[in-house]
């Protein structure tokens, strides 16, 4: 059990990324399929539009999350906040585009079916992500040990 709990504080944050990034990942394909099984298509710009709303939802939802549970955001002033919502919002817009030319050109040029192409493009966005929070948004954070 030592040995568990030794491995565990070593790798939390990457455990609660990797948790909270399969979360993120099920509330962006709820949300895009949910919106395909009512409209009834994923066609052409429909399914690009389902895409890009479903990526911000899911974000909306990462940004609690990792602040909160991955990397336990220390930002308590305004400007701190501030800066760390502009930085997180940045770099998940920034793979929301990579994610939606993975959409765009699997789906729609290539007419590979986006129950193939989603997935490929939530493993791309994951790492992305990860490497984004660590270097970028939550970089001053250090878990208290």
């Amino acid at each position: 059990m030592e040995t568990i709990k030794k491995y565990y504080n070593k790798y939390r944050e990457v455990i609660m990324y990797l948790i909270f990034g399969v979360l993120t990942t099920i509330v962006n394909f709820v949300v895009y399929f949910g919106l395909t099984f009512l409209v009834g298509t994923s066609d052409g710009w429909i399914g690009f539009t389902f895409n890009v709303v479903a990526n911000i939802i899911a974000i909306l939802f990462a940004y609690v999350t990792n602040r909160k549970f991955v990397f336990k955001s220390k930002a308590t002033t305004r400007k701190e906040i501030i800066k760390e919502i502009s930085s997180f919002f940045s770099c998940r817009i920034a793979s929301m585009i990579i994610d939606s030319l993975i959409y765009y050109i699997g789906c729609t040029l290539m007419k590979i079916p986006d129950f193939i192409i989603k997935p490929i493009a939530q493993v791309v966005v994951i790492v992305l992500n990860y490497i984004f929070s660590k270097l970028i948004v939550f970089k001053g954070n250090k878990d208290d040990k």
